[in-house]
This record gives C-alpha cells, sequence and structure tokens, in this order.
C-alpha cells in the first residue's frame, strides 16, 4: 500500500514537471505583469527556512496555461470537474495556486554518531483561506489528529500508520511517522515533518530563514516555468560529520562550492529549453566529470525502450564550460505532448493464459 502511494506520488510530481516544459513563453506586452509576480514569488520564498536544495513550481501556470495544450477536451472536462468538486468540499482550486515550494534540509549526526535523513517540507500559497483549510483537515482525522501550540501559531500534527510500522525496522524512517501542516499566514500552508515545519513557523516570524544565494539560484531566470538549486556538497558535509554533530560543531576544512547546481525549464517557439550548470570548482575537474557522464548517459538512453522517452532524452547535451558543466537540451512541445499522453494512458493489465493441461495416455496392459 505504502510503495503504491509513493509510486502516485512520484507520478504526480514527474507530470507536473513535464507538463511545465511544453508552457508556452509569455509576450512581450505582459512583461511587466510577469516582473511584478517574479518579485513577489521571491518576496514569499524569502520566508521559507533553511534549506540545502529547493524546487519551485507555479501550479497556476501548469494547470491553466498548459493542460489546455497536452489533454485532451474529455481528460480538460474531468479534471476541471475533480477541481469544481474540491473546491466545494475543501475550498481550495488547485488552478488557484500560486506557487509550491519543495524544500529539503539535510541535518547533522547525532551525539551518537548516527546518520539522520534528511527534513522535508512543502508551502503552498494561492487563492484560498489557509486557516479553514487546516481546520478542516483536523476535522476530518479526529482523533488521528493532535494539536500543538508553537510560537503565535497552532500546529495539526497527524500520526502516518504505515510508516509507523516501517519505522520500527528501519529507524530512518523515524522522522517522518508524524507529519505537520500549519497556516503560515492567510493563503499560505506548510506540510512537512514536525521540526523543519517548526522551522517554518520560526522564519515565517522573520528567524533562520532560507540563505539568499539559494533563493538568488533558484529564482536566477525570470522566465523559468520550474526551478530547482542546491548545494549537494555541504548537504554531505552536515550529513557525515564533516561540520560536527547536533551536539559537538566542527569548522568546516572545505569551502569549495563544488556540486553547487541550478536547472530550470523555459519555453520558446514550439520547443521546450532545459538549462543548467553545475559547480565542479575548476576547468580540469569539468571536464573530467563531464566524460564521465557523456559516458554513462549514453547508454543509459539507448537502453530506454520508450521511443518518445528516449527522443526526449537524446535531446541533453553536456558541455565543461570553466569551472562549470553546463546542461542544455531542447525538446520539441509536441515530443513531451506525445510522452505525457502516454504515462497518463490507463495501463493495461497482463493477461495471464493458464498453461494447458495435457492428458495423460493411459497405456493399456494386455494380459497373457
Amino acid at each position: 500500500m505504502l510503495v503504491a502511494q509513493i509510486r502516485s506520488w512520484l507520478s504526480f510530481v514527474i507530470t507536473i514537471l513535464l507538463l511545465a516544459s511544453v508552457l508556452q513563453a509569455q509576450s512581450s506586452p505582459t512583461q511587466t505583469a510577469h516582473t511584478s509576480s517574479t518579485q513577489a514569488t521571491a518576496t514569499a520564498l524569502a520566508s521559507l527556512p533553511e534549506a540545502d536544495t529547493l524546487v519551485y513550481a507555479s501550479p497556476q501556470k501548469l494547470l491553466n496555461e498548459t493542460a489546455p495544450k497536452v489533454l485532451s477536451a474529455s481528460d480538460l472536462s474531468s479534471l476541471r470537474d475533480g477541481f469544481a468538486g474540491l473546491k466545494k468540499a475543501a475550498g481550495i482550486d488547485p488552478s488557484t495556486i500560486d506557487y509550491i515550494a519543495f524544500a529539503f534540509r539535510f541535518r547533522k549526526p547525532t551525539a551518537d554518531l548516527s546518520f539522520v535523513p534528511p527534513d522535508v517540507l512543502a508551502v503552498l500559497s494561492g487563492d484560498f483561506s489557509a486557516d479553514s483549510l487546516v481546520s478542516l483537515a483536523g476535522v476530518y482525522l479526529q482523533d488521528r489528529a493532535r494539536t500543538e501550540k508553537y510560537g503565535s501559531k497552532t500546529l495539526t500534527i497527524m500520526k502516518i500508520d504505515p510508516i509507523a510500522e516501517l519505522a520500527d525496522k528501519s529507524p530512518l524512517l523515524k522522522p517522518f511517522v508524524e507529519i505537520s501542516v500549519v497556516a503560515l499566514n492567510s493563503n499560505t500552508i506548510a506540510v512537512g515533518n514536525v521540526d523543519y515545519v517548526k522551522s517554518a513557523v520560526d522564519a515565517a516570524e522573520g528567524n533562520g530563514r532560507i540563505n539568499q544565494a539559494v533563493l538568488n539560484s533558484v529564482l536566477r531566470d525570470p522566465n523559468a516555468l520550474v526551478s530547482v538549486a542546491g548545494s549537494p556538497l555541504t548537504a554531505f558535509a552536515k550529513s557525515f560529520g564533516m561540520l560536527g554533530t547536533q551536539t559537538t560543531p566542527r569548522e568546516s576544512n572545505c569551502n569549495s562550492h563544488f556540486g553547487d547546481f541550478y536547472a530550470a525549464i523555459t519555453s520558446g517557439g514550439s520547443n521546450f529549453n532545459l538549462r543548467g550548470a553545475m559547480n565542479a570548482d575548476n576547468p580540469d575537474t569539468a571536464k573530467i566529470i563531464n566524460g564521465l557522464l557523456s559516458g554513462v548517459i549514453t547508454p543509459v538512453i539507448d537502453s530506454v525502450s520508450d521511443k518518445d522517452a528516449q527522443a526526449v532524452m537524446k535531446g541533453l547535451k553536456l558541455t565543461p564550460q570553466g569551472n562549470e558543466i553546463i546542461i542544455e537540451a531542447d525538446v520539441t512541445q509536441q515530443a513531451i505532448a506525445n510522452l505525457i499522453r502516454e504515462q497518463m494512458q490507463p495501463k493495461k493489465e497482463a493477461t495471464v493464459t493458464p498453461p494447458k493441461r495435457v492428458r495423460k495416455t493411459r497405456r493399456r496392459v494386455h494380459r497373457k
């Protein structure tokens, strides 16, 4: 059951990212409004807590502008009916959500040197009442949830039973046994493991906010439809004790930005464009890593059986430039639309043909 749920959520996220790739670029007359929207988004995201990796997307654009380009009329009608039902039942319409941000924060080991899994947080903001939505969740969950006062906010905390059962065997899942939701303001909610939600409350009040460098990176392209930025080396240094433990801090001996990355999806003409970069510290290392990645990617692409997916992946190009590895891909919107439609088709259940029964021929015994 849990595996099926995880697969369902992953499919949803992948579909959202693919939908973003076919959104057409806005025309020049709307540039002023677009700039204003970008500035408002930057201001909103600046209130997020510390994060080592940040993903940003705009469901409002994806669902209102992109979905009609890739869905059939009947599928689009069903989607809108679903939104209307959700609006009536829960007071939220996904097509009016301004942004979704997924934040990941890596943690230092505990005093006994146990690895601590990263914190995960999702923040949604849009045209809905955050307080009403959280209250409705509390009513629905009833005795399966509890409330806890933290600062000026009230957290609704729910236990995830399937994860709790697995956590007995896998301690790495313990931070996710309980998930919390809170209204950060009138139209913004945060959902994640309890510690990270509390950090989101602190950040909303001005304490422990996200590093401006991460924010600048994820928003470096104002035309990006979906973007992601992170610092994997910093995350590694935290998780594996290079910066000390939660009880004993240690000064870093490595201030390199090796591995820092950025990627964004934009659109132009009849293509969608993926642009990104990864810091490799120096030109020699950039060329070595570029050669290694190029040698790995080619056979992986060739092994993909789906022709549409293979066509998308073949548009990927890696180039070493200075201290960075530049990632580029230009793929037609039609190719992406075909891939999305293929993924949305219901999977045919394999029919198992029972083996034919072989009748044994009885040998006659002739008596003398």
